[in-house]
């Protein structure tokens, strides 16, 4: 029911490593990764200072651009030691994450610490990723927003539907979700349709789909769930590699 990007490719190049999963699943990180390719044209947006993917643009404001992985919540500590006032995350290219674990972990901080979580114009938030703007107190984008799913995949090459329907690793998420104000069944279906496509796909949606999801249920605490006009002006386009 999603709709594809019709300037993007619908595959892209995986990385990710992540510790070996027992049989029967353990938690989240014991046996997956998700991550895709950087975009080449990406933003590197520039700022006060630098902390592992996080940018910060001023006293209230940081983005992040890049990868989490088992350093990053260490890092975010440090951005909000820093710089105490940060209240909004702007996810401008946002690729996943190589540590399921420390990404839930990160999620949590950020909603724990009630930053909201905005993608601008022209962002793109996959993978891995959709989990941290979930975690926003506020999750708003912009109308040309994109954003990418598809099934995480544990080191020996098993994914989510591999594993059976009751497995402790699929409540880590679901639990998860239901932290970000989804209800019980919601929960499940949003898990559902991230797992809808493998690991070596993806699932494209626009703005307006993922401010479908987020839209229903309980919500967010305080949440503003918007569509917003591209508005920001610092991302200034140059050569990036990942």
């Amino acid at each position: 029911m999603q709709r594809l990007l019709p300037f993007l490719l619908a595959v892209f190049a995986l990385w990710g490593t992540s510790a070996a999963a027992q049989e029967g699943g353990q938690g989240a990180a014991d046996g997956a990764a998700r991550a895709t390719a950087f975009h080449a044209d990406a933003a590197l947006p520039r700022g006060l200072a630098q902390f592992g993917p996080f940018t910060v643009l001023d006293e209230g404001r940081a983005a992040m651009t890049g990868v989490s992985d088992t350093a990053t919540p260490a890092q975010f500590a440090a951005m909000l030691r820093a710089f105490p006032q940060i209240a909004l995350l702007e996810m401008v290219e946002c690729p996943g994450t190589d540590d399921d674990v420390a990404n839930l972990a990160l999620g949590r901080m950020i909603r724990e610490r009630g930053i909201a979580t905005h993608v601008p114009s022209g962002g793109s938030v996959r993978s891995g990723a959709v989990e941290l703007f979930l975690a926003g107190i506020a999750r708003t984008m912009d109308q040309d927003a994109e954003f990418a799913v598809h099934s995480w995949q544990d080191d020996l090459g098993r994914e989510a539907d591999d594993y059976a329907e009751h497995a402790p690793i699929h409540r880590e998420y679901l639990s998860y979700y239901r932290d970000m104000g989804f209800s019980e069944t919601d929960a499940q279906a949003f898990y559902d349709m991230t797992n809808s496509v493998p690991h070596d796909q993806a699932l494209w949606l626009t703005a307006q789909d993922m401010g479908a999801w987020i839209g229903r249920g309980e919500g967010a605490p305080g949440d503003t769930v918007s569509v917003a006009a591209p508005r920001l002006a610092y991302l200034d386009f140059g050569s990036a590699t990942f």
